[in-house]
């Protein structure tokens, strides 16, 4: 078996274009994923107990059940319980930003736990209430522990919105496989597929240790 590079090279535009839809999917998801996950961690913090139950059932589930089920019961069943057809872009982005919630929230919980409990009681002590507290005081330092993991989250995201393309979502690996069913150059374009996605997780690596080593500074 010989290896085409023509082939592999030819396809490159097409996969660097999916690629571009995979980082705009990623990112999206995390950056809505953390908006869940920060208002999540901080309602199973709060000591309310309906609030508690609420964070962790969603947590629960979410973690318990494949990104692909998720993904087909957001694009699959909900239009039979809203009675419209979901778009396979909002689909996607549904799915990955609920799945990126449930474990960013657990990344927050941890990092605000981590925080001296001597911190609440100053800003208490200060007049504000647990709310600000927790804005302006906790938040802010806890955000700096969890930049590794977070970063991982990325990376997993990445490499999870893979499993958008079996709902037809064209990105990374669903052009992938749409060349080969052209080309019937399997080895090749995986191969290319797989160098995109390694360069890709490679590059969030590295700005998120270039972030981590930046925050330190500044302590």
């Amino acid at each position: 078996m010989n290896f085409n590079f023509d082939i592999m090279l030819s396809s490159l535009p097409l996969l660097v274009a999916g690629a571009a839809i995979t980082v705009e999917i990623s990112l999206l998801s995390v950056a809505l994923g953390t908006a869940i996950g920060v208002l999540v961690s901080v309602a199973r913090l709060a000591g309310i107990r309906w609030l508690k139950l609420l964070g962790d059932f969603y947590v629960d589930f979410i973690r318990g059940t494949p990104l692909l089920v998720q993904i087909f019961l957001v694009y699959f069943a909900l239009p039979m319980l809203i009675g419209q057809r979901v778009d396979a872009y909002v689909a996607a982005i549904s799915a990955c930003s609920i799945n990126s919630g449930a474990y960013v929230a657990e990344i927050f919980r941890g990092g605000i736990q981590s925080i001296d409990k001597g911190q609440m009681e100053a800003g208490r002590s200060l007049g504000l209430t647990w709310w600000q507290t927790m804005r302006y005081i906790i938040l802010p330092q806890a955000f700096k522990r969890i930049v590794p993991p977070l970063g991982n989250e990325v990376i997993a995201m990445l490499k999870d919105s893979s499993l958008v393309s079996v709902i037809g979502f064209e990105e990374l690996t669903r052009r992938g496989q749409l060349i080969i069913a052209r080309t019937y150059a399997s080895f090749e374009i995986w191969m290319a597929v797989a160098i995109i996605y390694l360069i890709l997780t490679f590059v969030v690596a590295r700005l998120t240790g270039l972030l981590e080593r930046r925050l330190k500074v500044h302590d």
